[in-house]
């Protein structure tokens, strides 16, 4: 891996205003995004979780710029692409491609799999050597499915293999980075592994970076390297994939993973269900300092005056909280947590 991140987020928002009357007057926005950063380095998969809302589509989006950020950076190669030009910005796309959640949508059903496939190459206006139809069967077999597919619509396929012909446009210039927006979650659960193993597989060949978008914590956890969790618009916590889920810091990262499914009946009896009281409160007016406040169990006033910070611990591991769970105490003449 590169000493530099590929990727690197700072202080990201995206607040969505809301209007009133026929004069169209803003009277609020949801804060759909607001204040997130993290970094990405190559070669490397990010999982981002968290509950519908949380605003981890519309991180995603922003990052591929097919939504406007409210604030903040994005740096992608060393470049700061927040209000690049689309004219300045077209080659880069090259190197930043995204996969949509639903394979039924994304896909138009009037073309073939070779224009749907093939589109980037005549967007981008790239010759290859033996032409786009030959470039095409190729990805298609890369991805495991029938080159001879190629005159075939989107119909004629099952939603995985219509997941595969996604994966295959993203691929087709071959990216640098993916923004994977819930890749298996429209999937039948036989399909869902077969396609999570094809991206580690397509990752390993040929060197990708993932940022993975999804709800599912087991399937973050088979694929990413490190994890952020997001509440509301922000991050509450970023670690390595192992400490998260041995030894999550937040109160709700550690709700949200006491509700995994355990194949073993014995460990289902013997861990505690954490049950999260009250609906996620809207985006559109926040709970004040911590957001999590109103549904945790360790809240205490200054979680209600007082915004944590996300503070980096000495192993690298991140977390917004004020009264981090399985935290080990600071050694004397160690210095406390700094904010990141």
């Amino acid at each position: 891996m590169s000493a530099e991140p590929l990727l690197s987020v700072t202080d990201l928002s995206k607040h969505f205003p809301v209007t009133k009357g026929l004069l169209k007057r803003q009277v609020g926005a949801v804060k759909a995004v607001d204040g997130v950063s993290f970094d990405v380095m190559q070669g490397e998969t990010l999982g981002v979780v968290g509950e519908s809302g949380c605003g981890k589509t519309t991180t995603g989006r922003l990052i591929t710029r097919l939504l406007e950020p409210s604030g903040g950076t994005v740096v992608f190669e060393g470049q700061d692409i927040t209000h690049m030009s689309q004219k300045r910005l077209r080659p880069l796309r090259r190197d930043m491609q995204m996969i949509f959640q639903d394979p039924y949508s994304s896909l138009n059903p009037r073309h073939t799999v070779g224009t749907i496939v093939g589109a980037p190459f005549h967007i981008q206006g790239i010759k290859t050597e033996h032409g786009v139809k030959r470039a095409v069967q190729d990805i298609l077999a890369l991805v495991g499915l029938n080159p001879e597919h190629y005159n075939r619509y989107p119909h004629e396929f099952s939603g995985g293999q219509r997941q595969r012909i996604g994966i295959a446009r993203t691929l087709a210039l071959k990216p640098r980075l993916i923004i994977a927006d819930e890749p298996v979650s429209a999937l039948d659960v036989s399909i869902q592994a077969q396609v999570v193993n094809l991206l580690a597989d397509l990752q390993e060949e040929l060197g990708l970076t993932y940022v993975v978008i999804a709800h599912d914590l087991s399937v973050v956890r088979h694929i990413s390297d490190r994890v952020a969790v997001m509440y509301l618009g922000k991050i509450v916590e970023i670690g390595r994939r192992k400490s998260l889920y041995t030894a999550p810091l937040h109160p709700y990262t550690n709700a949200l993973l006491s509700a995994v499914p355990i194949p073993d009946p014995r460990g289902r009896s013997e861990r505690e269900r954490i049950r999260l009281q009250g609906d996620v409160p809207s985006p559109l007016n926040p709970p004040p300092a911590c957001r999590f406040h109103t549904r945790c169990w360790k809240a205490q006033d200054v979680c209600k005056t007082v915004e944590p910070v996300l503070a980096e611990r000495a192993d690298g591991h991140q977390v917004a909280c004020h009264f981090p769970e399985n935290a080990p105490a600071v050694p004397d003449g160690v210095p406390e947590p700094t904010a990141g």
